[in-house]
Order: C-alpha cells, then structure tokens, then sequence
C-alpha cells in the first residue's frame, strides 16, 4: 500500500513539475482567426444597415457603413497575410473584387 502511495505522490509530482506544451495559435491561425472575425463583424453591420433602411431611418447609416468597409479592408489585408504565411498563392482576383467592393461601400457616403 504505501508503494502504492508513494508511486500516485511521485507521478503527481512529476505532472506537476514536467512543463507541458501549450499548443498556441501559429500565426496563421490568427490571422485567419481576424480575416472571419472582422469580415463577420462587417457583414453584421451591413445586415443592421439593411434593416435599418428598411423602417425608413437613416441613423448614423454612413458611419456605420465606412465602419463596415474599413473592417472588410482589414479583413482581407489579413487574408493575404494568411496567405502569405501559408506559402501559397492568393486568389488575387477574388480578393481585388472584394477590395473594390469594400472601396466602393466606403466612399459611397
């Protein structure tokens, strides 16, 4: 029995002092991570905007687009950035497309 005990001690102590490895987000990952989170939040505000327009207010609609549009821009600077670290080629001509759209929505108001 107190081989027993013993042995459970020195196999906690060891899981206590033997460092473990904290798997962390690789770079890529967050700046993936901030390419979804920032073309969601972008896409959200559009959503508000939308149904905002649809009761008939115009409340603080062009701050809120050139918020949106400067979150797209964001998100797609992170894409290639993501891309970039990857090693692989971008879709440049998705990417333009969106870039232009986001510009587009930005300079609107």
């Amino acid at each position: 029995m107190k081989i027993f005990i013993y042995s459970l001690f020195i196999l906690c102590l060891m899981s206590i002092i033997s460092p473990l490895q904290i798997f962390a987000d690789t770079t890529l990952d967050f700046y993936m991570n901030d390419f979804y989170s920032k073309s969601n939040e972008a896409s959200q505000i559009l959503r508000e905007i939308e149904n905002t327009l649809k009761e008939g207010s115009r409340a603080k609609v062009c701050s809120r687009q050139r918020e949106a549009a400067k979150l797209g821009l964001l998100a797609n600077k992170s894409l290639i950035k993501a891309f970039e670290i990857e090693g692989a080629q971008p879709p440049m001509s998705i990417i333009n497309a969106s870039q232009q759209r986001w510009e587009s929505i930005l300079n609107e108001c």
